[in-house]
């Protein structure tokens, strides 16, 4: 048997961000990722790092959670890249949340009201002063709040840069490696992987997103209560004279500009179980929102269309801490902020695990919400 202090189950971008912040510290640390790494629900996303613009009514722990990450997200993305050498094209352009009609523009007024009540960062726009900011949006916009703090990165080049930095600080990962069981009876973890040897490790990382219930040899009462939910996301070719540079937000889409060209729409949400099929359906409902705040994308090349499965928790919100063996450490339900979450997630994850202590700013997601998790 070979020995690793650390193995992370699941090469998301999670699991490499905790990777990488362990192996800054000089741990011993080995992810095992059944594919390649970040080529699921982490490669299927838009980047968005949206506190403001994401979070819903009453996720006041959530949107603590996400702003904090927010703040740490510059200096993570610039020591990624001295780490790999790897350009994460962190965009601190904003975003832009749009009201297409009345109805919409009320809607949004509220939330703006609520945003404004609990000191969100956000700035309500006319119509004018909207398509000032940004022409290529339809002129049937009739206002917009401006989050200027929300900002964005390529999710695809965080991946690359996560796994050379993983690497180069002297991290092992194994990609299309199967964890056939975990075997807890012992003082150590064994972790059993098909066609492999056996890794013995001090502690187990579980951060396999959607497939976090499906690792055998974790005993019922310590698999986290996650679910897939589908996502079908567009990617398309922006070409002059058409020019988008904030994120836009609507009702049934989004849009985010990258620097090399690119455009990502998106994304559905849907409760079809492991089901990854792309559907008519789903790419219709997608470029309908979108062309109707930006019309121009009708003329847009059309590169490509992917479906990713995020990881949904019971409650939605992240399960991230120590549960009853605490040789198992979970990092898994971050659903739509697996991204914007991935810097709090492992600078938190990375100190509980090399202390031991539990990390009191993730006290709210811990484990222990959900009874037959509880720490004793």
């Amino acid at each position: 048997m070979k020995e690793s202090t650390t193995v992370v189950i699941g090469g998301g971008i999670i699991g490499l961000s905790i990777a990488w912040r362990l192996a800054k510290e000089g741990q011993s640390v080995t992810v095992i990722e059944r594919g390649e790494v970040g080529q699921e629900a982490s490669r299927v996303a838009a980047g968005m790092l949206a506190a403001s613009a994401e979070v819903g009514y009453e996720e006041f722990e959530l949107y603590a959670l996400c702003r904090e990450s927010l703040r740490q997200w510059p200096n993570f993305a610039r020591e990624l890249e001295s780490d790999s050498g790897i350009n994460v094209d962190y965009r601190s352009h904003g975003t832009l949340i749009v009201a297409d009609d009345r109805d919409a523009a009320v809607a949004l007024k509220r939330g703006f009201d609520f945003q404004k009540e609990n000191n969100y960062p956000v700035e309500w726009l006319t119509r004018e002063e909207t398509l000032e900011l940004e022409p290529f949006l339809s002129p049937r916009i009739v206002a917009s709040v401006l989050a200027s703090e929300d900002h964005a990165i390529d999710n695809r080049m965080v991946i690359m840069g996560l796994r050379e930095a993983v690497k180069r600080r002297g991290g092992t990962i194994l990609e299309k490696t199967t964890v056939e069981s975990v075997d807890l009876t012992g003082t150590e973890v064994a972790v059993q992987m098909q066609g492999r040897s056996d890794l013995v490790a001090d502690r187990i990382v579980l951060a396999a997103g959607a497939w976090s219930r499906q690792i055998a040899g974790i005993p019922s009462d310590l698999v986290p209560p996650v679910r897939p939910v589908k996502g079908q996301i567009l990617e398309l070719k922006m070409e002059a004279p058409f020019e988008l540079n904030h994120v836009i937000r609507g009702r049934k889409a989004y849009l985010v500009p990258r620097t090399d060209g690119r455009l990502i729409v998106g994304a559905t949400s849907e409760e079809m179980g492991f089901d990854k099929r792309m559907t008519a359906g789903g790419v219709y409902s997608i470029l309908e929102g979108a062309w109707e705040m930006v019309p121009g994308i009708h003329d847009l090349e059309l590169l490509s269309i992917e479906v990713g499965l995020r990881p949904g928790s019971r409650d939605h919100q992240p399960i991230v801490g120590y549960c009853r063996d605490r040789r198992v450490y979970i990092a898994t339900g971050h659903y739509r902020h697996g991204v914007i979450l991935s810097a709090i997630t492992a600078i938190e994850s990375a100190k509980s695990i090399l202390s031991g202590n539990d990390s009191p700013i993730l006290s709210y997601f811990s484990p222990k919400r959900f009874g037959h998790l509880d720490v004793k």
